[in-house]
């Protein structure tokens, strides 16, 4: 498998802001969804797989887009860091 396989792609270098309804959602760890940010299967062939999480109450999230995150799916900021 080729090193841009095992690299996740930066799908975009701020977070997506979602207001979300309570239910399980798949977060896209790969960043090759063309769902951003939930996984359309696009991982098939890397080392990605989704993450799930759920969400309990109805509310506002920001899941990270440049999947490099520490908290994943959520956004830690490290977008800022990327070149």
């Amino acid at each position: 498998m080729s090193e841009a396989m095992n690299e996740p792609v930066i799908a975009g270098k701020a977070p997506i802001e979602l207001e979300l309804e309570p239910g399980e959602y798949w977060w896209c760890a790969c960043g090759r969804s063309k769902n951003q940010p939930f996984c359309d299967g696009s991982h098939a062939g890397t080392d990605f797989q989704p993450v799930s999480f759920k969400v309990e109450a109805r509310g506002t999230v920001w899941l990270c887009a440049c999947k490099h995150t520490a908290n994943p799916p959520f956004c830690d900021g490290t977008h800022d860091l990327l070149d």
